[in-house]
């Protein structure tokens, strides 16, 4: 079988070297083989996930909306143990943030519960007074955590990060115990928990249990900037900051200055107990867009008798997404008052060695940079909330990106409530990044209940976005979007001259690679459609394009997601093999499809 191997060593060089190979430390009988029906015997590998540095794993700073220059990351090797005992037998190490089933993880087997621990030392440079918060990115599914022995909170959900303040449990000058109790049914229960399964086959994947995101500690000041509300309005040059403190007080001042570049274009000072208002003159202020991504830097200060207690760093960019009808009726998406087709490509954000987490950021960035090359202008992250550097890189090099919230079963009323919840949260966490162009609430029917009220919810929690509501199957009329799942297709949606009609799903096109970028035998691999060549692979994207400018032209059609960015597990319809280590199709041509059907549905 023949793939035409368009090489992605130019990212690799853009993206810069990675650093020296050095093996990871595993336990003594090695990583065990991926779980499920079609795993293959040997670990399929990503060249970062061959090439990781335990001591340097995801060494970023996970927080880059709301930033401090102190913090302490906690990644590297744990002590793990699989079942419920959580007092002695830590017999294995884990690498976090690599789920427990993942080959980078050094675990590599699927559980349902399971225990971590580690020792960290508070660094002689924070204060004595500082606060001490510990965070977590994200851990699937249900997190207790103990500091020295004393338990300091739980969690439940998936993809949120959290945190605790554990200054009262830690000591100061020598070392401290920290134990996390994971619990995870994964696809047995009835949480958000997406395509993923205890029993991958088919579109369910391999289940990530435990911490996937960066655990970190944080010293902060005993008052200090919790969050941060930004709202920058399009329509007027209106910049709201709305610093929430965790203590306001009279005394305390807060200080908001913005920057275009490192030139500061506006300081305001306020009271700790209201938003703080800055004017841009609408003509002179620079949108963001993905051909134009100009982001604002802002800094807030906190001052105490005009001493500076506390200062945090984020952004902000002047965008507006809305639906317009056309002369015919149709509604189209603008994007800042302009009509903009919507040529998506969806991604799932699985890898071959990390399951949900990326083996690096570098991994990731390449994922992002390789769908904006093919011309993409839309990012549908499905079924899977990334963490939150993912977002800032969307940010910064200009992508829109199409967010669902991941399916449960959400059969009882209990159940229910965590969804909400975890809604709500998917939201609040991600609400501060541009990118995001629409929330997805229910996709093909999984765990559909109380549409209306769920609309509802997300048009109070944010009224800047668009709302798909129902995606795919058993369409509730409501929303912003109506959509169709067709494969191969692609297909017109049913007529609703209210919503902006949308190809939520089409494709699923399979060129399978050789044998050693496959994870599993060549036989288990399937898709919508097989083509046999790479030039074959193109004309069925090129014949599909000419479909979609029919539908745009004919039928008002407001935009388009392919099916898939890059292959996962034995799904072969990417762009990419699994491992991400070529392009099967030579990028400038679907660069030019994508750019003529975006042209065409844009005017």
């Amino acid at each position: 079988m023949f793939v035409q191997r368009i090489s992605l060593t130019i990212w690799y060089v853009v993206l810069g070297s990675l650093a020296a190979a050095q093996s990871l430390s595993q336990n003594e009988e090695g990583p065990t083989p991926k779980s499920g029906p079609v795993a293959r015997n040997a670990p399929l590998l990503t060249p970062w996930g061959k090439e990781i540095r335990p001591e340097g794993v995801h060494a970023e700073y996970p927080r880059p909306t709301l930033a401090r220059s102190a913090w302490l990351n906690l990644n590297g090797h744990w002590d793990w143990k699989d079942g419920k005992e959580r007092q002695e037998g830590f017999n294995r190490r884990i690498l976090v943030p690599f789920p427990v089933e993942s080959t980078l993880s050094g675990v590599g087997k699927p559980t349902e519960e399971c225990t971590y621990r580690r020792t960290f030392t508070i660094p002689q440079d924070w204060k004595d007074d500082d606060l001490i918060l510990l965070h977590f990115g994200a851990v699937d599914w249900e997190a207790n955590v103990f500091v020295n022995g004393q338990q300091v909170g739980t969690h439940r959900g998936g993809y949120d990060p959290f945190a605790f303040d554990i200054t009262t449990f830690i000591r100061r000058h020598e070392p401290n115990e920290l134990v996390v109790h994971v619990s995870d049914p994964s696809q047995n229960g009835e949480q958000p928990c997406g395509r993923q399964s205890a029993t991958p086959s088919g579109v369910y994947y391999t289940a990530s249990t435990g911490i996937w995101q960066t655990v970190w500690l944080e010293p902060v000041p005993p008052h200090h900037i919790k969050s941060l509300q930004i709202h920058a309005d399009y329509e007027t040059g209106n910049l709201i900051v709305s610093p929430i403190l965790n203590a306001p007080h009279k005394d305390l001042t807060i200080v908001v200055e913005a920057f275009d570049g490192t030139e500061s274009v506006g300081k305001r000072y306020g009271g700790s107990d209201g938003p703080l208002l800055m004017r841009f003159e609408k003509v002179n202020i620079k949108t963001w867009s993905p051909d134009s991504p100009h982001r604002y830097p802002l800094r807030v200060r906190l001052l105490y008798r005009d001493s500076i207690v506390d200062e945090v760093e984020s952004y902000f960019v002047f965008r507006k997404i809305d639906i317009v009808k056309d002369g015919k009726g149709y509604p189209r998406v603008h994007l800042n008052g302009k009509r903009l087709f919507l040529m998506g490509v969806t991604d799932q954000g699985y890898w071959p060695d990390g399951l949900y987490t990326a083996p690096s950021e570098e991994a990731q960035l390449m994922d992002i940079r390789v769908a904006k090359s093919l011309g993409f202008n839309v990012i549908r992250k499905y079924q899977k909330i990334e963490p939150e550097r993912w977002y800032y890189w969307c940010d910064r090099l200009g992508i829109l990106i199409w967010q669902d919230m991941p399916s449960g079963k959400n059969g009882s009323p209990a159940s229910q409530q965590q969804f909400q919840t975890e809604l709500q949260r998917m939201i609040q966490s991600r609400l501060q990044h541009p990118s995001i162009m629409a929330w997805t609430i229910f996709n093909e029917g999984r765990g559909q209940h109380n549409v209306p009220e769920y609309v509802d919810l997300v048009r109070r929690l944010d009224r800047t976005r668009l709302i798909n509501g129902t995606s795919g199957w058993n369409d509730s009329g409501l929303g912003d979007f109506n959509t169709s799942h067709r494969f191969p297709g692609p297909e017109m949606p049913t007529e609703d001259k209210n919503r902006a009609a949308i190809i939520g799903l089409f494709g699923g096109l399979t060129l399978v690679p050789d044998p050693e970028d496959l994870w599993t035998g060549e036989e288990d691999t399937w898709a919508h459609q097989h083509v046999a060549r790479s030039e074959s692979l193109v004309k069925r994207y090129d014949q599909m394009h000419e479909e979609l400018r029919r539908l745009i032209r004919t039928q008002g059609l407001a935009g388009a997601f392919f099916h898939q960015l890059t292959d996962v597990e034995s799904e072969c319809s990417g762009f990419t093999p699994y491992n991400r280590r070529f392009l099967k199709v030579p990028e400038k041509a679907l660069e030019q499809i994508n750019r003529e059907t975006i042209q065409i549905g844009s005017e």
